[in-house]
C-alpha cells in the first residue's frame, strides 16, 4: 500500500506512548481540538483527545479523518468500545463488526451531494485485518457482527438494549458516524469492537459505570498486545 496507516480508537485504545524522537504530536484544529500522535510509519487518534475528554456527540469526525488525510493516511484501523447485545459475547471479546445502523446518524463531511453514496466498511481492508489477526496472535476474534450506533454520551435503558438486540450484536456511540464520513473522504475503513461490558440489562445486574470502566482496563491490556504484532504487518 502507498499510504500510511491510521489507527483510531476510544476508551479501549492503549494510553498514547510518552513521545521520543521517533514520535511526534500533530494538533488537529475543530469544533473540539484533539491531538494525533505520529509513530513515523503510522499514526494514533485518540478520537476523544489526548488533553481533556471530548463526548460522543462531540466529536468532530470530519475534521479527524482529514487530519490523517494530511499526514498521508489512506487506511484506517478503527478500534471502538462496545457493549454486547448478547451474553455469548462476553466482556473481553474481540469482534470485526461486518456491517452497522446508524438510523439517526446525520453525519457528512459535505454540503453537497457527495453524500450520496453507500456507506460500509472496506471489504478487502477488512480481510486483511481479520486475517493478520488470527495469523500473527492467539487471541480469538469473532469474525462478523452488526454494530448499532446510539446518540450517547448516556448509556441506554435496559427496554431500549432488548430492543437494539433483535437487530444487532454490540452498542456504541462513535463508529458508524466515523465509518460514514471515512468513506466519503475515501479512507479505507475497517473496525475491531472490544466488548467492555454487557450492555444494560443483559447481565445478571444493571451495568454500572465502575464496571464499564473495569472491563475497558482489563480490555487495554490485550489490546495493546495485539497491536504491537499486527500493526508492524499492517503498515506494509
Amino acid at each position: 500500500m502507498t499510504g500510511r496507516l491510521a489507527v483510531v480508537g476510544g476508551h479501549s485504545l492503549p494510553p498514547a506512548p510518552t513521545l521520543q524522537e521517533h514520535v511526534r504530536r500533530v494538533d488537529v484544529a475543530g469544533e473540539a481540538p484533539i491531538g494525533v500522535i505520529d509513530r513515523g510509519d503510522h499514526v494514533v487518534l485518540q478520537r476523544h483527545g489526548l488533553d481533556r475528554y471530548t463526548p460522543p456527540h462531540r466529536i468532530d469526525h470530519a475534521a479527524n479523518l482529514r487530519a490523517l488525510i494530511e499526514l498521508g493516511c489512506d487506511r484506517v484501523l478503527a478500534i471502538s468500545s462496545v457493549g454486547a447485545l448478547r451474553r455469548e459475547l462476553a466482556v473481553g471479546t474481540f469482534l470485526a463488526a461486518s456491517d452497522f445502523i446508524a438510523l439517526h446518524a446525520l453525519v457528512t463531511a459535505f454540503d453537497d451531494a457527495r453524500g450520496h453514496r453507500v456507506p460500509g466498511f472496506d471489504l478487502e481492508w477488512r480481510e486483511r485485518i481479520t486475517s493478520t489477526w488470527l495469523r500473527l496472535t492467539d487471541v480469538p476474534l469473532h469474525d462478523g457482527g452488526v454494530y448499532w450506533q446510539a446518540f450517547g454520551p448516556r448509556f441506554e435503558t435496559p427496554a431500549e438494549i432488548r430492543y437494539l438486540a433483535a437487530h444487532a450484536d454490540v452498542v456504541g456511540m462513535t463508529m458508524a458516524s466515523e465509518c460514514i464520513v471515512a468513506g466519503e473522504l475515501g479512507l479505507r475503513y475497517a473496525a475491531v469492537c472490544v466488548v467492555d461490558n454487557l450492555a444494560n440489562g443483559v447481565g445478571e445486574r444493571l451495568l454500572t459505570v465502575e464496571e464499564f470502566e473495569a472491563g475497558t482496563r482489563a480490555s487495554r491490556l490485550v489490546l495493546e498486545r495485539v497491536l504491537d504484532v499486527v500493526v508492524p504487518e499492517l503498515v506494509r
